[in-house]
């Protein structure tokens, strides 16, 4: 089975909800114009941006606003959406958390990030989560996390060996670390032997440029697809049926030893 997949990369506006919720609306509607993809990936926080600060004023409450927003693009265009992560309001704390919906406009999946990236301050101000990101979308195992997950192998593995053959990376990753994020990610799709869609960010906030460079990687660790470091859409098609043919070839998930691990 083939999926077209289409990354939007773009320049979070900085605390701004309502200026990412009207930008977000207009690139789906390019893009399912213009490229009909089966899936669309957004960024990391891309409602607010890394103004931590402001997030008991600018978090969405229980996610809510975001859920409805996102229920409504999917059913009226028919197609997926992991919709990147945004702050999401709690009475235990704000939280970083992705939703995920399919055609139907049908919640499939809320992950909040388990790694909370103290260098960015993200620990003084959010809740980090406590369970995995898998789900299932057109019949494919899949699993998304967030950013700095991507440093912990061990737990993409505990979402790969469960059987997920694509994984969704949201993130704003900043541009000084790009050739970490690039071997991050090829390194996860070749030890996993799984399909990496990572959707960066661009631009700048008060702190922080980020390095773009979303990336579509194939199971062998081959990029099908890549963006620079301006706003795009990058769109990619992946072919499901390499999975298992990759898996067969080296079979690392029946050559495993965890109890040694």
């Amino acid at each position: 089975m083939n999926l077209k997949i289409a990354c939007i990369q773009y320049d979070i506006q900085f605390g701004k909800p309502q200026e990412n919720f009207d930008r977000i609306s207009k690139e789906i509607e390019n893009t399912m114009n213009q490229d009909k993809p089966d899936m669309i990936i957004l960024p990391e926080l891309w409602t607010t941006g890394y103004d931590l600060t402001r997030l008991d004023e600018i978090a969405d409450e229980n996610g809510d606003e975001t859920k409805t927003f996102i229920k409504a693009l999917a059913k009226q265009y028919s197609v997926n959406i992991v919709a990147g992560s945004v702050a999401k309001k709690t009475e235990q704390g704000v939280t970083n958390t992705m939703f995920v919906f399919n055609r139907d406009g049908e919640l499939l999946s809320e992950y909040s990030k388990l790694h909370l990236f103290k260098l960015m301050d993200e620990h003084l101000y959010l809740q980090a989560g406590e369970a995995k990101g898998d789900f299932t979308i057109e019949n494919v195992p899949a699993a998304g996390v967030i950013c700095y997950d991507i440093r912990f192998p061990e737990w993409i593995r505990a979402h790969t060996a469960s059987g997920a053959e694509i994984l969704f990376v949201v993130a704003e990753w900043p541009l000084p670390r790009l050739e970490h994020w690039r071997t991050l990610l090829l390194s996860r799709a070749i030890e996993n032997q799984c399909y990496v869609v990572a959707c960066n960010s661009v631009g700048s906030n008060p702190d922080n440029v980020f390095g773009g460079h979303s990336m579509i990687i194939d199971p062998w660790g081959t990029i099908i697809a890549e963006a620079g470091t301006q706003s795009t859409t990058l769109v990619g098609e992946i072919d499901l049926n390499k999975v298992q043919e990759v898996r067969k070839q080296i079979p690392i998930f029946q050559d495993r030893r965890p109890t040694f691990y």
